[in-house]
């Protein structure tokens, strides 16, 4: 990867003019395509415009935190967060993050942070795998869940967890032991905040836990049949499209 386009997201247009002063003085080969100010103006330019070779990224921005961004466009290149605190540091890297400066930038940051970038990228021309481990590494999953039930929150270790199903938009959560709990957020949600490692997204339906796993059977035109060790309300059907990808997780290749 030849890094040559760059894009600065800074709301004070000192500090931006400082940043692209420092980069013409230890990367001259370096183009800023664009400084960007706000969240409107990267949502405006990243849906336009092709995706740059990186990005320095002010967290703080005059309307709202730069996080908001990714929740509204993709953006696939590598970003170097710039900011004055460092609380923000593993929400960085749950994006495409492959550095955090704090600020004042001085020049020696920012040559290390274009070497480990020309470090990673000499090494594997494509950086989403890195940049998925990376957010996979950094990522802190839920130990427990907290389930409201009335008047009352009802805590359940993620460890007990057998198996989630949805039924009539209400995700139901099962325990070892077969006791059923309604919580009242969206699979996608719930899913999203338990370790990948652990569980798996089987259908629509139903997210299985590794360790209830009983045993596979064969379903008709290639598909999956998967066994708990405890009743189901229907049989836990993965795609054929999709056998590999379970069968890598339930390996753990």
């Amino acid at each position: 990867m030849n890094i040559q386009h760059i894009v600065i997201v800074e709301d004070e247009s000192v500090a931006a003019q400082s940043l692209e002063r420092q980069l013409q003085a230890v990367a001259p080969q370096l183009q800023v395509v664009a400084r960007l100010q706000s969240i409107e103006d990267c949502v405006e330019y990243f849906r336009a415009q092709s995706q740059p070779d990186l990005v320095f990224m002010d967290i703080h921005l005059a309307d709202g935190s730069a996080f908001e961004i990714f929740n509204r466009v993709q953006i696939n290149c590598p970003i170097i967060f710039t900011t004055a605190y460092d609380q923000y540091a593993l929400d960085a890297f749950r994006v495409n993050s492959i550095d955090y400066l704090l600020k004042p930038i001085s020049p020696d940051d920012l040559r290390r942070a274009l070497d480990k970038l020309q470090r990673l990228t000499t090494s594997q021309t494509d950086l989403q795998p890195l940049i998925s481990l990376l957010q996979q590494q950094c990522r802190h999953y839920k130990g427990h869940l907290l389930i409201p039930v009335g008047e009352r929150l009802v805590p359940m270790a993620v460890d007990t967890i057998a198996y989630i199903y949805l039924e009539n938009k209400v995700s139901y959560i099962y325990d070892f032991e077969g006791h059923r709990l309604a919580y009242d957020r969206p699979l996608d949600t719930i899913f999203d905040e338990l370790d990948p490692r652990l569980f798996f997204r089987a259908n629509r339906q139903f997210v299985v836990s590794h360790k209830a796993i009983q045993e596979l059977g064969s379903w008709p035109i290639g598909k999956l049949r998967v066994i708990l060790s405890l009743p189901v309300p229907e049989h836990i059907i993965v795609s054929r499209a999709r056998v590999p990808e379970f069968k890598a997780w339930y390996t753990g290749e």
